[in-house]
C-alpha cells in the first residue's frame, strides 16, 4: 500500500499521471478536459511556458512545482522530471504534467509516457491547442489554403545537438513551415532554406507571446526574418511561420478583439 510521506497516511488509491496540454498561454484556450484535469490534480508539474492566467486556475490544495525547460537557460533535467512523476504517482497522487501547447508536438510526450509505463504508472495524454493554430487564428491567416499551401510542416529549430541539419525537405513552396523553438537558430535555418531553393521573398512571420496580453507580430520575408528578429529582441516565446499563406497575416486583425496586441511591420 503506498505511503504518502506528506500526509503521513497510507493511500490505497492508484496514482496516475496526466500529460496535459496547456495551450499557448491564454486560459480560455485550455480544453475542458485539460481544465478538469488541473482541477483534479494533487500535484502539478508545470513548464516555464505555462503563463500566469493558467497558473491562477491551479487548485489551492495541489502541490505545485515548476519544472521549466527553456532553450539556452537553466532547465530542469528530463531525468529528474521523469523520476518526480513516478515518485508522486506511487503515493497515490493524481499528477498533472502541464506543458505549453500540445504534449504531442515537441512536448516529449512519447518519452515521458514510455518511462511511466516502464515503471508501471498509468498515464493519459490530454491534447492542447498548439501555437501554430493559435497564431493563425489570432493574426488572421490560415495554415492551409487551396491556392497557396497544401501541406503544413511542424519543425523544431533544436535537436539534442543543436540546429537541425536537413532543411532541404522543408524548402517546399506549397507548404507552410511552422517553426517551434527556432528563434536562437533562425539565421542558420533560413540560410539553409535559401540554399535549398526557397525564394528570399517567401512571406515569413514571427508571432511573439501568442494569445497572451501584449502579443505582437513581426511581418517579414524569408530573406529578412533573421535580421528582423535580431532587432526585435525578446525573452518571450516566439513562433516563426514561413510560407505563402503567411502573406495574409495581420490583414484581418481586429485590434478591438486583441486588446493589447500590436502588429508591427519590419
Amino acid at each position: 500500500m503506498p505511503h504518502d510521506r506528506h500526509t503521513g497516511r497510507h493511500n490505497d488509491r492508484q496514482g496516475r499521471v496526466l500529460l496535459v496540454g496547456a495551450g499557448p498561454g491564454a486560459a480560455d484556450l485550455l480544453t475542458l478536459r485539460a481544465l478538469r484535469a488541473i482541477e483534479s490534480a494533487d500535484v502539478i508539474l508545470f513548464d516555464a511556458l505555462v503563463g500566469d492566467e493558467v497558473r491562477a486556475l491551479f487548485p489551492a490544495s495541489a502541490r505545485v512545482i515548476e519544472v521549466g525547460k527553456r532553450g539556452h537557460r537553466a532547465s530542469t533535467s528530463q531525468d529528474f522530471i521523469n523520476r518526480l512523476m513516478v515518485r508522486f504517482a506511487r503515493t497515490g497522487a493524481i499528477v498533472v504534467r502541464l506543458k505549453g501547447g500540445d504534449p504531442s508536438i515537441f512536448g516529449r510526450a512519447a518519452e515521458e509516457r514510455a518511462f511511466l509505463e516502464l515503471h508501471g504508472v498509468p498515464v493519459q495524454v490530454i491534447a492542447g491547442v498548439t501555437t501554430a493554430s493559435a497564431a493563425a487564428a489570432e493574426f488572421g491567416f490560415a495554415l492551409t489554403t487551396r491556392a497557396k499551401a497544401r501541406r503544413v510542416i511542424f519543425a523544431t529549430g533544436r535537436t539534442l545537438k543543436g540546429p537541425t541539419g536537413d532543411w532541404a525537405a522543408a524548402a517546399d513552396p506549397a507548404s507552410t513551415l511552422c517553426l517551434y523553438m527556432a528563434c536562437a537558430d533562425i539565421g542558420s535555418i533560413t540560410t539553409q532554406l535559401l540554399a535549398a531553393g526557397l525564394p528570399a521573398s517567401t512571406p515569413a512571420i514571427a508571432a511573439i507571446d501568442v494569445s497572451r496580453p501584449g502579443s505582437r507580430l513581426v511581418t517579414s520575408t524569408l530573406g529578412r526574418i533573421a535580421a528582423d528578429l535580431g532587432r526585435n529582441k525578446t525573452t518571450s516565446p516566439v513562433f516563426v511561420c514561413i510560407g505563402e499563406a503567411c502573406a495574409d497575416a495581420a490583414a484581418t486583425v481586429d485590434q478591438t478583439l486583441l486588446g493589447q496586441a500590436t502588429v508591427s511591420a519590419s
